[in-house]
């Protein structure tokens, strides 16, 4: 193949920008790993046809959850021994979309666990965690079928595709953001009539980040700087539930009163899980579980966000260093250890109500926010 005919084909950020798409449409994709095959499909958007289908073309499937949902769906007693692997379940031969569900959505975990089920552990298979972190990558519940392939079985065509190999690049991606600048224009806001927005976009093209510039920062100083997570509910519609709308105004409005700032807005929505998955958390908490709880009962960590993009944004627009309005440490930290001086921590004791009280002391207690 010639040079020119090889620049045409997509890369591995691409290749798994198209996999991703496709587990979000309910198709399914293929996974290798040298001589190990398997097709891998969502369970959230699996239709019952399209399960139907795969199941007379490739056979039973295996049910792939993290450990974390797996703790949350099965008994107690069978989840004891879950270690932070990927649990691999044999589901009944005939189960349909309702019983799969029922295991994925943490949303059915009041039924009670579904029992008997029967773990699969005779080895562990890198396939089965490619899968899931394709699926959560999806913004997804992280939650998959995975199809094995037998010697040179007939696949459909079309199918996207992704190796094993994808999985270090998925990691590499992590961690090392890489975001380009896309546009920029004036924006006069609230705060301050001399505004500037910078809009950067992930490698695999999904994703918009922004830099917003209030007057005219001097990079050659400490830039007074809010990291802000995307947040629909609370900063355009007003939600009472947490604190990230008040925080965002606060912070705008206090660089407007000092005259510069740059506010970086990152669109990791509910922790990085997504809108869909962060109204879940909700139902969830309306159930008794705090937010950490509930974003292990549906599968996910803590906090799926990645702060690192933000100090991306920051060296792209000369800075270097920041007086940072925050009251998560962590946000500190990863500015730290991504060479951003952080000369000073600014807390933002904003927002605090009897609908967010105890979602608040829940992010001291357990994420050590200054609260």
């Amino acid at each position: 193949m010639s040079r020119v005919a090889e620049s045409l084909l997509p890369n591995v950020a691409e290749r798994l920008s198209r996999v991703q798409s496709d587990l979000r449409l309910g198709l399914p994709c293929l996974l290798t790993d040298g001589p190990d095959r398997a097709v891998a499909v969502a369970v959230e958007t699996l239709s019952q046809a399209r399960l139907d289908g795969l199941r007379e073309l490739f056979g039973v499937p295996e049910l792939v959850l993290t450990s974390n949902r797996a703790r949350a769906a099965m008994a107690q007693v069978q989840s004891a021994d879950i270690s932070e692997l990927p649990v691999r379940i044999c589901p009944p031969k005939h189960a349909d979309m309702d019983w799969f569900r029922r295991l994925a959505d943490a949303g059915q975990d009041a039924a009670g666990p579904v029992a008997p089920l029967h773990r699969i552990r005779d080895r562990e298979v890198r396939l089965h965690g490619l899968a899931l972190s394709l699926v959560k990558s999806s913004e997804l519940l992280p939650a998959a079928l995975i199809f094995g392939l037998v010697g040179n079985a007939a696949l459909p065509e079309g199918l996207s595709m992704a190796a094993v190999e994808y999985s270090d690049a998925l990691q590499h991606f992590a961690q090392t953001p890489a975001l380009s600048p896309v546009a920029v224009a004036g924006l006069p806001v609230e705060a301050h009539d001399a505004g500037k927005l910078h809009v950067f976009r992930d490698p695999d093209g999904r994703t918009e980040h922004y830099a917003f510039e209030i007057g005219t920062p001097d990079p050659a100083r400490p830039v007074l700087a809010r990291l802000h997570s995307a947040c629909f509910t609370g900063d355009v519609l007003g939600s009472l539930k947490c604190d990230c709308g008040p925080q965002l105004r606060a912070a705008m409005l206090r660089m407007g009163e000092e005259g510069a700032g740059l506010l970086l807005y990152l669109n990791q929505e509910g922790r990085g899980i997504g809108l869909a998955n962060k109204m879940r958390v909700y139902d969830l908490q309306a159930r008794g579980l705090d937010t950490v709880d509930a974003n292990h009962a549906l599968g996910f960590e803590d906090d799926e966000r990645d702060f690192r993009v933000a100090a991306v944004m920051l060296r792209n627009l000369g800075f270097g260093a920041v007086r940072l309005l925050t009251n998560n440490p962590a946000k500190v930290n990863t500015f730290r250890e991504q060479g951003i001086e952080v000369v000073e921590q600014l807390p933002l004791r904003v927002g605090k109500n009897i609908h967010n009280s105890g979602y608040l002391a829940v992010k001291a207690l357990k994420s050590g926010h200054a609260l």
